[in-house]
């Protein structure tokens, strides 16, 4: 038996420089044991000095490989390098097994990697600095406890959005430090390092109390997203019990507070100047233009901005959405969010590339309530659906794809005239009056809201092979 030592826990170079050896060397991965740092080896394991050195790529594998490595990596589980290892030897025979979302392997890394995706999500959602004083200036540092070792490619994101602090992330295993300028690692540390309280604290506890919603607060959910685990390092969480107690009188008093809507004949009337100004549009160019001044439904009244889609004139396929989010509310452009990303990623995956497809969204203005200074998503209601119809049936005329994909109820509703399931429809070409082809799936954001990860990568292997029976379909209309 060989052992194989590798000096980090997180390394991908690392443990591909090793694999690379290994597998010129002819070693299977039963021959192969992994080892990490100081961890001994046992009685009857060869060291890997005998290993043959190689300069260059050895072997060949998807790209997706090495992505999903890069994520897997990271994860606590022991066995991870030996399960990477086993899939790239596979790989070697058989290119197609990251296709096979029912090999064990590939599955077991998919989980793998969903996880260490949730963590490093909640280290950006959890971390919170406190102030300390270091030579009459004033630093940050916060104490984090990650599932997995998660730290190093998380920390990139806190660079960005923390440049002009002085700051440091410790953890368990290891710590990360940025001066404004160089970002360096170190060894992991204790909490009881960490300053027990900070002069950020109170911001922290007024914040949580400005973005509760009693109306909508589901307990389980709440725990779900923010595990009880994390609440002690949490300065908010004193907050939380009070909040919950008192939630019914809360939402009683924002139902006080609510304003009423404007008259049902204020709305007719702006919705004929509307038509009066939109008669003339005789382009998709035209209609992009008359949108900002959309008055159908009241939703232009919060939004930034209405959102038009975007794509190729004469695309062949059209993903529609629900409504925008907050980041396409800003930027303007559709499918921009953490939604669009995943759209982004499985299209990719599906072999479909986007610069061909035309991409909008059922509702062209962000519907939301405002928390805080966040601004939440609200799921339009039937009229609102069926006032931004106009603006959808505009888009299909002129774009003329002959694909249309429904990504939700909402579009789908939109699409139809009626609500559907989208259990029942989903994998079925559905055709329209015009001559097009409806398929009907769910939408990206659907899979960033559940919580479970073995749930997720289910739903999303689902997402993928509906995205696959797509492009099979694009693909017979070409060659057609």
């Amino acid at each position: 038996m060989l052992s194989v030592r590798l000096e980090r826990l997180n390394d991908l170079d690392e443990w591909r420089g090793k694999a690379r050896r290994l597998l010129v060397a002819g070693m299977k991965p039963s021959q192969v044991v992994w080892r990490v740092g100081l961890e001994e080896s046992g009685l009857f394991e060869a060291g890997d000095d005998m290993l043959p050195d190689t300069d260059g790529p050895i072997g060949s594998v998807p790209r997706q490989f090495i992505d999903l490595a890069g994520d897997v990596i990271q994860h606590s589980d022991p066995q991870r390098f030996a399960v990477l290892y086993r899939l790239l030897w596979r790989l070697q025979d058989d290119k197609h097994i990251l296709a096979n979302a029912a090999d064990s392997d590939n599955s077991l890394l998919t989980r793998m990697a969903s996880g260490v995706h949730r963590d490093a999500h909640k280290m950006k959602a959890f971390v919170r600095f406190r102030t300390v004083e270091h030579e009459g200036d004033e630093r940050y540092i916060a104490w984090f406890e990650p599932e997995h070792f998660t730290l190093e490619a998380t920390v990139p994101f806190f660079t960005r959005r923390f440049a002009g602090m002085h700051w440091g992330i410790i953890t368990p295993y290891a710590s990360a430090f940025w001066d404004k300028e160089n970002l360096r690692f170190g060894p992991g540390g204790n909490k009881k390092d960490i300053p027990a309280e900070g002069a950020v604290e109170d911001d922290w506890r007024t914040y949580y109390g400005a973005i509760f919603n009693p109306a909508r607060l589901k307990v389980a959910m709440m725990k779900s997203e923010m595990p009880v685990k994390y609440w002690r390092n949490l300065p908010e969480a004193d907050r939380i019990a009070p909040l919950i107690r008192n939630a019914r009188q809360m939402e009683e008093e924002m139902i006080a507070r609510a304003t009423t809507q404007p008259p049902a004949r204020h709305m007719r009337q702006k919705a004929r100047e509307v038509d009066e100004k939109v008669q003339q549009i005789q382009s998709l160019a035209n209609a992009a233009d008359a949108i900002d001044s959309c008055r159908r439904c009241p939703l232009y009244e919060q939004a930034t901005q209405a959102v038009f889609g975007e794509g190729p004139k004469e695309a062949q396929i059209m993903f529609v959405g629900e409504q925008p989010g907050d980041q396409e509310d800003l930027q303007g452009r559709p499918f921009v969010g953490p939604a669009g990303q995943v759209f982004d990623e499985a299209i990719k995956n599906a072999g479909i590339d986007r610069r061909r497809l035309y991409v909008t969204n059922a509702v062209k203005h962000f519907k939301f309530i405002p928390r805080g200074k966040r601004r939440i998503h609200q799921k339009p209601n039937a009229g609102e659906i069926q006032a931004c119809r106009f603006w959808l049936n505009l888009e299909r005329e002129f774009v003329k794809p002959r694909i249309v994909v429904a990504l939700g109820a909402t579009a789908a509703q939109s699409l139809v005239g009626k609500a559907v399931s989208i259990s029942s429809m989903r994998g079925k070409p559905i055709d329209l009056e015009d001559g097009s082809v409806l398929y009907i799936t769910n939408h990206p954001s659907y899979l960033l809201r559940i919580p479970d990860p073995e749930t997720k990568a289910r739903e999303r292997e689902k997402f993928e092979a509906d995205l696959a029976l797509i492009h099979a379909h694009i693909q017979r209309l070409e060659k057609s």
